[in-house]
């Protein structure tokens, strides 16, 4: 089995990671392939960018432990890759791929790597929209910037 699994300041070459995904698959027939990008508009509120923040050795250590765990005999190759740095509408922000010898495992294994970094991976991002700020928590939990102090 063959994962990477890396966070990341660019975008990067969709085509190219499915065309060498593509040209070492034997037995398999399939790929999933997720890609998450930023919202321009969350609660009617305009989205003007998200910064995502990591220490990154760490995150990706993480990420790679939560994808491993994801997987099983039938998949083969699994590349995740997670961008951090100020990011604006539109910009991608999460790809995953999977190569699997039956689709319908492909498919349940993307899934199941997507919500487990959602919940697990300590990558943290900073919404900063047109009524303020925002720490995103999770999977859609926002917290005003400056709302909670650390002493008391």
């Amino acid at each position: 089995m063959d994962v990477e699994v890396k966070i990341i300041r660019k975008p990067i070459d969709v085509n190219n990671i499915l065309n060498k995904l593509m040209s070492i698959s034997n037995e398999e027939g399939s790929i999933v392939m997720y890609l998450g990008f930023v919202k321009s508009l969350v609660n009617n509120h305009r989205v003007y960018k998200l910064i995502y923040e990591a220490y990154e050795p760490y995150a990706e250590k993480i990420l790679e432990e939560n994808v491993k765990s994801c997987l099983d005999e039938d998949i083969t190759h699994v590349k995740v890759f997670h961008r951090i740095g100020d990011l604006k509408p539109h910009d991608p922000v999460l790809y995953i791929f999977v190569v699997a010898k039956k689709r319908d495992k492909a498919f349940k294994a993307a899934k199941e790597i997507l919500e487990r970094i959602k919940r697990n991976v300590p990558i943290y991002k900073l919404e900063v929209r047109d009524d303020g700020e925002y720490w995103v928590i999770g999977d859609g939990l926002r917290i005003r910037k400056g709302l909670w102090s650390s002493s008391g």
